[in-house]
């Protein structure tokens, strides 16, 4: 259809799709399921991108009374792991029409301040990635605000749905590699940071390495830092107590201070000590030897967090079940040496 310079309408779309404006506004603000057919929304959207047709969202906003912006609280920006998360957010955010907004909160506790002068009427909804709750008061202003957490804990999450990963499963994963490979003596780094995901990891070690005779597991605590895990870790391992064989982090960046640690002391990676990680991030296979470790999807965790909260705005269940990880295994874990 040439129309020169005239800007194509709602109206224009209709007539070449062959189907109402009110068809077209439910294709467009993707609320036609249920409505129309999927051959009949199809029909919209290509005559809308055949025409160039783009909405206007500013009118339709204040029309519906929604401003299409989501908030994602993350604890801080400069992880690998959220920037993967808001990357798989902000897909499916701009496939649905909306915005997201990146907002850190610092270490993941609270309170995070009101990034606007009222979050109830600048934002349709907050995701809060690896939150503490007492953050969330001020952004969410008496529970206004639909809410969708992620890797928290399902039985007591103030969200409206609760998206995880299955860190459970993660350090089962781990531990059995481990007690595969032979190793009895076990130290784990444990990140200093009140989470339940953190707990999640203690519990289900503790539990799975328990369930073999002979075994033993200590627990040292260190920021998530690699300076941080150096000092921690060295110091446990220069302990009188029984030199643990394998080395259990956390975190991707406490296994590289692990690293540092094990080599000042005289030792080697994995001669001496096995060492794992969490997360598998870049740095995972930028030292050396490269480290087993599991892999954590964190565009699709991100992904799943804002497809739970359309979900949510729509009066939908949100997809259940915790998203799926891998161990990794490289070469700075290997059978103990013999006493």
């Amino acid at each position: 259809m040439a129309r020169g310079s005239t800007r194509p309408t709602s109206r224009d779309v209709a007539q070449a799709a062959g189907v109402s404006q009110a068809a077209v506004s439910l294709v467009l603000g993707d609320k036609w399921r249920g409505r129309v057919s999927e051959t009949t929304a199809q029909r919209v959207r290509d005559a809308a991108r055949d025409l160039g047709y783009r909405p206007n969202l500013a009118a339709r906003n204040l029309r519906l009374g929604h401003t299409r912006t989501v908030l994602l609280v993350v604890p801080a920006l400069t992880t690998e792991f959220f920037a993967g998360v808001y990357t798989g957010a902000a897909r499916i955010a701009a496939e649905h029409g909306f915005g997201l907004v990146l907002y850190p909160s610092p270490e993941g506790i609270g309170p995070a301040r009101d990034p606007f002068a009222s979050a109830q009427s600048a934002l349709d909804g907050v995701i809060a990635s690896s939150m503490a709750a007492d953050a969330l008061t001020a952004l969410r202003g008496g529970d206004r605000l639909p809410l969708v957490m992620l890797d928290s804990d399902p039985e007591g999450s103030l969200g409206a749905a609760t998206v995880n990963l299955d860190i459970a499963d993660g350090a089962r994963q781990v531990a059995d590699h481990l007690l595969g490979l032979g190793h009895r003596r076990f130290l784990h780094l444990a990140a200093d940071v009140p989470s339940w995901t953190f707990d999640v990891r203690a519990r289900e070690l503790a539990t799975r390495i328990a369930a073999v005779p002979g075994t033993s597991l200590r627990t040292t605590k260190a920021p998530i830092s690699i300076e941080g895990a150096l000092t921690a870790a060295t110091a446990a391992l220069a302990s009188p107590a029984p030199r643990p064989t394998a080395l259990i982090c956390d975190d991707d960046k406490l296994a590289a201070g692990a690293y540092k640690a094990v080599r000042r002391l005289g030792l080697r990676v994995p001669d001496d000590i096995s060492v794992t990680g969490l997360d598998d991030l870049a740095l995972a296979t930028a030292i050396d030897p490269e480290l087993t470790t599991v892999r954590l999807d964190a565009e699709l965790f991100g992904e799943r967090g804002m497809q739970a909260l359309l979900a949510v705005l729509e009066g939908r269940a949100p997809e259940p079940g915790d998203i799926p990880v891998q161990l990794v295994v490289r070469d700075s874990t290997a059978p103990p040496n013999a006493p």
